[in-house]
């Protein structure tokens, strides 16, 4: 697998490289977001990356700016590898597109598991969608105007196939995980989804940690949909959508 390491203190970058080049890693080092970026485009000769690993405290570029320019050039698979712990950070982080965030200190057996669920996330986003548009299959039956399945839900639309989200026909702009995680609890309306069987079907792990990175994405997700009543907490077992009236 090729990952971006994104990391402006030699002495980390060196030991994380030692780490993941000896699980199988083919690790490429940038030390500012500038020389991310130019990495990040494509060449003809390498192989695209499948995971870039980005801090946040950079000498060149805000490491928040860098997320948001990624995003805007490759679907890549971003996650933050920083010392910023606060909320405010992981939702910003999120919201910007980053698949997941890590505060530093990290177990290196945690910072693994992580790269390989959003590995696997992604593969097994892009097969899905693909298979969707070629066998016009969905969730829910319903076709929406342009062949894609439609899950609707009040003023909600959900096309599965496409990924796309719209409210009172607007769309919202989701990273991957937060509409994983839409998409979950809307198949089954009204009824309540345990917190660990989200983070297994979601984050594809049953790390105790990826409790606070679910609520980071709940937090998300209500924010971004203007939807309040729409995704209701059921206090000591999970969540559960509530279908808005139309």
């Amino acid at each position: 697998m090729r990952l971006l390491l994104v990391e402006d203190d030699d002495r980390v970058a060196a030991a994380l490289s030692a780490v993941l080049t000896r699980h199988g890693f083919d690790v490429v080092h940038a030390r500012g977001g500038e020389e991310a970026l130019r990495r990040l485009l494509p060449d003809g000769v390498a192989a695209p990356f499948e995971v870039v690993l980005l801090d946040l405290g950079l000498p060149d570029t805000d490491g928040f700016e860098v997320c948001g320019r990624i995003r805007r050039l490759t679907s890549t698979p971003v996650i933050m590898v920083t010392a910023r712990a606060d909320v405010r950070s992981r939702v910003h982080g999120l919201n910007l597109g980053a698949d997941d965030y890590v505060v530093k200190p990290y177990d290196t057996a945690e910072l693994l598991a992580r790269i390989h669920a959003v590995s696997r996330r992604t593969a097994t986003a892009t097969a899905t969608a693909t298979a969707a548009v070629a066998d016009g299959t969905g969730q829910d039956g319903t076709a929406g105007p342009d062949g894609a399945r439609e899950l609707c839900l009040g003023p909600l639309t959900i096309q599965t196939a496409t990924r796309r989200v719209t409210v009172n026909g607007e769309v919202v702009t989701l990273t991957r995980k937060e509409f994983d995680l839409l998409a979950l609890l809307a198949q089954r309306p009204g009824v309540v989804f345990r917190r660990e069987q989200i983070i297994s079907e979601v984050w594809r792990t049953s790390w105790e940690g990826t409790g606070r990175t679910l609520e980071v994405h709940i937090a998300s997700l209500r924010a971004k949909l203007r939807l309040p009543a729409l995704i209701e907490t059921v206090r000591g077992v999970g969540y559960r959508l509530i279908a808005p009236a139309g």
